[in-house]
């Protein structure tokens, strides 16, 4: 699901890094051939949690780094692409700080988090030692993403983004005000993903979210547009026709907004294309980087 002056502080490098073995759900086992290595990196004062996959250094593709949305890691949101998408390039998620494995403490949601989480992939990817790389994110990863994209056009080649918008409108306050109660609103597969990751945490956590959509409405609305209309590089927007929370026409802002890019749409595709449609949209995205 998901939805900041950015700040590039010093990385004191790699603490900790294992293999662990792709997830083995059935869904994703016929692609689920490369091990993933698990890192815990300080970047920017925070310890964050890090999964690759593939070879990062010499692939055919550039290395991909994947922003989650909200209440995201890497596994629950990036499993199929950290599997489809490492046999050509070096495939990088992370947890943003204050989800996930990037706890304690848990999430903040001051008025520049999405420009945080952005200074943050940047320093994570400083930290390992790549210096050009392509972005894809989904949510509030994807607002992340874009605002990356424009703040370090020498490092991000190509961007890709989907479930994506630039501002927050009254009917977006709403719908995230409608889904407050995750006991009563979120759908089971929702609390079953999210649950056993943030446990009693999940409430208040979601809540604070639902709070900064709103501070961010009072404020103008503005979280990403600004930024997107400064994006040079290669752009792919993917969304998905039926998506209950963004509505089409802010993917097709973006379109227009950022000169060149590209619009796929999935017509029975929801918010979780990647995860739904794994195989075409992997398919698509590896096209794309290899244009």
């Amino acid at each position: 699901m998901a939805r900041a002056a950015p700040r590039l502080t010093h990385l004191f490098g790699l603490l900790r890094a294992r293999p662990i073995r792709p997830a083995a759900s059935a869904r994703f086992a016929r692609c689920a051939s490369s091990t993933r290595e698990e890192h815990f990196l300080d970047v920017n004062g925070r310890k964050l949690y890090v999964l690759t996959a593939g070879d990062l250094k010499s692939s055919p593709g550039l290395p991909v780094i994947c922003l989650p949305g909200a209440m995201g890691t890497a596994e629950t949101d990036f499993a199929p692409q950290l599997d489809g998408l490492s046999q050509r390039h070096g495939v990088i998620a992370f947890d943003p700080r204050g989800y996930g494995k990037s706890r304690p403490p848990n999430r903040r949601y001051p008025a520049d988090f999405y420009h945080l989480d952005a200074s943050d992939a940047a320093a994570i990817m400083d930290s390992l030692g790549i210096a050009s790389y392509n972005v894809i994110g989904w949510s509030d990863g994807a607002i992340s993403a874009t605002i990356l994209a424009a703040k370090r056009p020498e490092a991000v080649k190509k961007l890709a983004v989907f479930g994506i918008q630039g501002s927050i409108t009254k009917e977006d306050v709403d719908a995230y005000e409608g889904l407050r109660d995750v006991e009563k609103a979120w759908s089971k597969r929702m609390l079953e993903t999210h649950r056993p990751v943030y446990g009693d945490d999940l409430q208040p956590m979601w809540s604070s979210f639902c709070d900064a959509m709103k501070m961010m409405y009072d404020a103008g609305g503005d979280i990403c547009q600004k930024e997107a209309k400064q994006v040079k590089c290669p752009t792919f927007i993917l969304h998905g026709a039926k998506d209950p929370l963004v509505p089409s026409h802010h993917p097709e802002w973006f379109h227009q907004a950022i000169a060149g890019s590209k619009l796929h749409i999935f017509p029975e595709g929801k918010h979780n294309i990647h995860q739904k449609f794994a195989d075409e949209f992997n398919k698509l995205l590896l096209e794309f980087f290899a244009e």
